[in-house]
């Protein structure tokens, strides 16, 4: 069963609401259908007719008192809540959602900077980073072609405890979503030391927070992309990899590489990429490429909704 199957399968096993607050694009509401037709999730579309006025004023005198000591006055907040985005993310905070999915119409920026201020952060990481699922067909790596890439669209340059972040994230995400057991890599252009710089070293840094935090994960770094997916090469450049050339959760130096990388493997091979996916929150949401496809909307809502059970 391929990753995009398992993660329906899974979204059945419980029904959880997920709030898309999108009701002027046609492909959320595309999506919103078939996910009612296969039971995947009770979606909230938040239509103008689904605004509660007196809710709104609520959310909108509580998200000011959240952070009005940040200078922002309440004629800025009400703007913010005349887009859907900001009621729907308070929603999923005071637990009337499970979780929100956006994207097609706003940017990454404008998903995460909503979701971050509204849901909340979680308090072991206090940082938010994000992951795409990668689905590539006919492929022998990974876990039979599912990876996770993280992180590709939050965190330019991450430093050593970011990073650490994002791969123990990420690799719960591997085993709560997908059922995998995650094999960690954290990669680089060098492999444990071939080439001496403070990338490098940023990086085995954060391998050693990760082990610290969650020693039972299996990890490595740094570690060049071949050495981390291909055993053969693995057995030549780090024979002693607790992973040994088979990494399914594959974490990026930083932004323009995981953001070129997911890019360039979705076009070249077809696979599909789900996401990206926020993590570190309080509860789950997802974001969505203003280019999405309606089965992307789908297949976003069901691991959020997985996330939620």
């Amino acid at each position: 069963m391929d990753a995009v199957s398992r993660i329906r399968k899974l979204a059945k096993r419980k029904m959880k609401t997920i709030v898309l607050p999108e009701y002027e694009d046609e492909r959320t509401l595309k999506a919103a259908r078939i996910i009612q037709q296969e039971a995947l999730a009770n979606v909230l579309v938040l239509t103008p007719d689904k605004i509660d006025k007196g809710q709104k004023d609520r959310y909108i005198d509580e998200y000011y008192k959240l952070y009005q000591s940040k200078e922002i006055d309440l004629e800025t907040v009400k703007k913010l809540f005349s887009d859907n985005l900001y009621y729907g993310a308070m929603m999923v905070r005071e637990g009337r959602a499970d979780g929100l999915v956006g994207g097609a119409i706003h940017t990454t920026a404008d998903m995460a900077r909503a979701c971050i201020r509204c849901i909340g952060l979680e308090e072991r990481f206090t940082i938010a980073s994000s992951c795409f699922i990668m689905d590539v067909p006919n492929c022998q790596y990974g876990d039979n072609g599912t990876f996770i890439f993280a992180d590709c669209g939050i965190i330019p340059d991450p430093n050593a405890r970011q990073l650490s972040c994002i791969a123990l994230t990420a690799a719960e995400l591997a085993g709560k979503v997908l059922d995998l057991t995650p094999r960690v890599a954290f990669l680089s252009y060098s492999t444990k030391g071939s080439a001496k710089t403070k990338s490098a070293e940023k990086i085995s840094e954060a391998l050693a927070l990760l082990k610290t935090q969650s020693p039972e994960i299996l990890a490595d770094g740094e570690i060049q992309a071949d050495a981390a997916i291909v055993p053969e090469v693995a057995r030549i450049k780090c024979p002693d990899s607790p992973i040994s050339g088979r990494a399914n959760v594959l974490i990026f130096p930083n932004l323009e590489a995981g953001n070129i990388s997911y890019k360039l493997v979705q076009r070249l091979s077809g696979c599909r990429a789900i996401g990206p996916l926020f993590l570190g929150l309080n509860k789950p949401a997802s974001d969505l490429s203003r280019g999405c496809f309606v089965e992307d909307i789908v297949d976003s809502v069901a691991v959020t909704a997985i996330r939620a059970q």
